[in-house]
């Protein structure tokens, strides 16, 4: 009798999480009505009501942008910028206009398939809806099968096709499961049979082997390396019988760690030296630790700390705030949409009801937000979610973070710490950088949902998408 209350009271429990943390689904959308205006030689002027000012955290009244070509041009209140004869002018002045979005988190080619030429096109649908959703800018934190993200990404730059811009990992290093793979019907090299999975057959053994895959990487055109600190099972294809859901029957997290700490410095000591920035996948535990104490620029998801313990503890807040080679300190990207719905009903299943990644993340998050450690926008949307993304804001804020907060983790949160310089020109509008806009009819500082209903898209100075008419 007390094992069936017991029951029931699970199943309540976890229908009440669920029901909380349901994903946005993205409405239909056809790219082939999306509607695309190149600014004018004479260049365009934007009117705007408010402009968030990141800075500041505030928003400036009755603002003009000038843009010529692809950059902003000047800015400044109205009554101190003259509009040149001839500009287009886009009356924004109902609206709050704030600089591009930035999502620092995707997959946008994350399923098999043996055909690069359609994953490239699923990929740049997926792209497309990140841009109509005001996301201008993304990072493709890993497709597993393959290297084709380069190619979009440079076809964007190259105006070939449209699209937000775009860094990318290409596939991760070393292979990650939530339970454990078919075993091949001949002999093989893991990753290798029966077809080729770039993220499996890397053979990441030993910090020399590392070191070979992150130049196979360079040379193959990525801006960041990916790594997968933590697996999600144990032997046996444990967690059973869930068959999914990176905790144990007792409701810790299982953080297996996928590599040694030798080849995670190697890892990211190659990469240094050949330009390119380093991400983490990694839960917690041993996993965590390595990435940290390696140096990695930018850890993900840190849901528990290196101890395992939940809402992390002492010892990763001190790993954290150990300046990066480059006297920096290092920010955190903790996805929300990825890990709801389909995941935690797999979390629960696994933890006897007990524990999922999303709730563990709220404690976390809550934490590193105490400590002044830097959030970034990442969603983690892979087959899904793209385009329905910035769903993400209103939990910040739940979780008590500012409006204001919650924005900057979108444009100079995640614009400070891109490859190459890009971030110098994304993230908060004035002169001279990207001409990278966004606008909501109404002002998020007062209802951050404002930000799931974006109306007016601009990249470099080519407007998108104009419901505000």
């Amino acid at each position: 009798m007390k094992k069936t209350i017991f029951g029931i009271a699970l199943g309540l429990c976890a229908f009440a999480i669920l029901a909380q943390t349901k994903r946005a689904e993205a409405p239909p959308w056809d790219a082939g009505r999306m509607d695309m205006q190149a600014s004018p030689p004479d260049g365009v002027a934007v009117r705007a009501g408010r402009l968030f000012d990141p800075k500041s955290g505030t928003n400036l009244a009755n603002q003009v942008i000038l843009i010529k070509g692809d950059r902003i041009a000047d800015v400044g209140p109205a009554d101190k910028i003259h509009i040149p004869p001839g500009m287009l002018v886009i009356d924004l002045s109902r609206a709050t206009v704030l600089p591009g979005l930035i999502d620092r988190h995707v997959h946008l080619m994350q399923g098999p398939d043996p055909n690069d030429a359609r994953a490239v096109f699923v990929g740049m649908h997926h792209a497309l809806r990140d841009l109509n959703a005001g996301f201008t800018t993304i990072q493709d934190m890993g497709s597993p099968y393959t290297y084709a993200t380069v190619e979009l990404r440079d076809a964007i730059n190259k105006g070939m096709v449209p699209g937000p811009r775009m860094q990318v990992t290409g596939p991760g290093l070393t292979p990650r499961g939530a339970t454990y793979y078919p075993a091949p019907p001949m002999v093989a090299p893991f990753g290798f049979n029966p077809s080729p999975v770039w993220q499996n057959a890397q053979n990441i053994n030993g910090p020399w082997a590392a070191r070979a895959a992150v130049r196979d990487h360079s040379h193959y055109g990525v801006d960041w390396i990916k790594i997968y600190e933590t697996e999600d099972y144990e032997g046996g294809g444990q967690p059973q019988p869930a068959g999914a859901g990176a905790f144990r029957r007792d409701g810790t997290m299982i953080t297996v760690p996928s590599i040694s700490l030798e080849e995670n410095q190697a890892i990211v000591d190659e990469a240094h030296k050949r330009g390119l920035k380093v991400a983490c996948h990694a839960y917690g535990g041993e996993g965590l630790r390595n990435c940290l104490q390696a140096g990695v620029d930018l850890p993900i998801h840190v849901i528990v700390g290196v101890t395992g313990a939940e809402g992390l503890d002492d010892e990763t807040i001190r790993l954290f705030k150990q300046p990066l080679a480059d006297g920096t300190m290092r920010p955190v990207n903790q996805t929300l949409w990825d890990l709801m719905d389909d995941l935690e009903e797999k979390d629960l299943k696994a933890s006897g009801g007990q524990k999922t990644r999303f709730m563990l993340t709220e404690k976390s998050f809550k934490r590193l937000v105490k400590e002044g450690i830097t959030q970034i926008f990442g969603s983690g949307a892979y087959f899904q979610g793209h385009g329905v993304q910035a769903s993400q804001f209103a939990w910040y804020v739940k979780w008590g973070m500012k409006p204001a907060d919650a924005l900057r983790m979108a444009t100079t949160n995640a614009a400070a710490t891109l490859n190459f310089d890009l971030g110098k020109n994304l993230g908060i509008v004035e002169k001279g950088r990207f001409a990278d806009l966004v606008a909501v009819a109404g002002d998020p500082l007062n209802d951050i949902t404002e930000m799931e209903r974006v109306k007016f898209v601009m990249k470099g100075g080519v407007t998108f998408k104009n419901e505000m008419k």
